[in-house]
C-alpha cells in the first residue's frame, strides 16, 4: 500500500498543469538537492533518518556543498572530532578559534557519518520515536538536543525543507504510467522483474502476481508490466479485439489490463485455446 499510494503521488503530481506561480529557486541549492537527494535516501532507508532533514541539514551546514568545510574536507555537516573520532581532521574557526573538525575522503562518507552520529548518542534517541514524516519534529529536536547552537537552527531547516518541497517522496527510477484504470511501467532492454522491484521498492513476487507470470518469464523493451491487481474486463470503449499474428491469451489480456482467467471466461474457451489471427475476443 505504501509504494502504491507514491505511486498515485507520483501521478498526480505529473497531472498538474497549472497553479501557483512556481516560487524562485537558489540554483545551488537545487543543485546540491539534485546531487545527493538519492544518498540522502538511501541514508534514510537505513537509518530511519528523514531524508528531507538529512538534505536541509547539508544545505545549510555545507553552503549547499560550496562552503571549506565540504570543499576542502569533503564534510558536508559540520561535524566537529570530538573524543571518539579517529579519522582525518581539520582546523577551522567557528563558536572559538580553530576547532577540530572530521575530515572524509567523499562527501558519501560524510553523509554515512552524520548517519551514525545521530544513531549512536543517546541524547538524540528521542528523534527516533517519531514518525518519518514529521521533519518538524526533527528539526526541532536537533536544536533541542543541542546539533547546533544558531537559535533559528530548526526554522532554518523547516524553511529550506518547506520551500523545495523536501518532504515528497524520492522521484521514482522508472516512468510510471496510467492506463485502463491501472498504473504500470515499460520493460527496459535486457529487464527483469528483480530489477524492476528494486528500482521501485516493490515486491518481485507482487509483480509477477500481478501480471500473471511464472519467475522467469523472459521480458522484452516496451513490455507492460502492472503495478497492481488487472481487472476482470476492460474498459470503455474496448469492447472486442481482433486477434493479429503472434499474440497470445496473456499478450492480450496485459494489452488491456484484462485478468487471463476472465478474457477466457467473457469468451467461453478452454486453457488449451490458441487464439488464431482474425478470431475476434470480448474484451468486457
Amino acid at each position: 500500500m505504501r509504494v502504491f499510494m507514491r505511486l498515485v503521488w507520483v501521478l498526480a503530481l505529473l497531472a498538474v498543469v497549472g497553479g501557483v506561480a512556481a516560487q524562485h529557486k537558489n540554483a545551488a541549492y537545487q543543485r546540491y538537492i539534485d546531487r545527493y537527494g538519492a544518498l540522502a535516501a538511501e541514508q534514510q532507508k537505513k537509518y530511519r533518518i528523514p531524508a528531507s532533514v538529512t538534505l536541509a541539514q547539508g544545505i545549510m551546514e555545507s553552503g549547499a556543498g560550496a562552503g571549506r568545510l565540504a570543499v576542502e574536507s569533503n564534510n558536508h555537516f559540520g561535524i566537529k572530532c570530538h573524543d571518539d573520532w579517529r579519522g582525518g581532521r581539520v582546523y577551522h574557526d567557528d563558536d572559538r578559534r580553530g576547532e577540530c573538525f572530521r575530515k572524509y575522503k567523499r562527501a558519501e562518507d560524510s553523509y554515512e557519518d552524520h548517519s551514525r552520529f545521530l544513531t549512536e548518542r543517546s541524547h538524540y534517541s528521542r528523534l527516533f520515536k517519531l514518525n518519518i514524516t514529521d521533519y518538524k519534529g526533527w528539526a526541532k529536536g536537533l536544536q533541542q538536543c543541542g546539533y547546533a547552537t544558531d537559535r533559528a537552527y530548526a526554522n532554518k531547516l523547516i524553511k529550506i525543507i518547506e520551500d523545495y518541497e523536501l518532504y515528497r517522496p524520492a522521484p521514482l527510477k522508472r516512468a510510471v504510467y496510467k492506463g485502463h484504470g491501472l498504473i504500470y511501467i515499460h520493460a527496459l532492454t535486457d529487464d527483469s522483474f528483480e530489477r524492476m522491484a528494486g528500482d521501485l521498492d516493490f515486491s518481485a513476487k507482487k509483480l509477477r502476481k500481478y501480471n500473471e507470470v511464472p519467475e522467469g518469464f523472459p521480458l522484452q523493451k516496451g513490455d507492460i508490466v502492472y503495478l497492481q491487481k488487472k481487472k476482470r474486463k476492460a474498459g470503455k470503449p474496448h469492447y472486442n479485439h481482433a486477434v493479429q499474428i503472434g499474440e497470445s491469451m496473456h499478450g492480450i489480456a496485459q494489452k488491456y489490463g484484462i485478468q487471463i482467467k476472465s478474457l477466457y471466461k467473457l469468451n467461453k474457451k478452454t486453457l488449451d485455446y490458441i487464439p488464431a489471427e482474425g478470431d475476434v475476443l470480448r474484451l468486457r
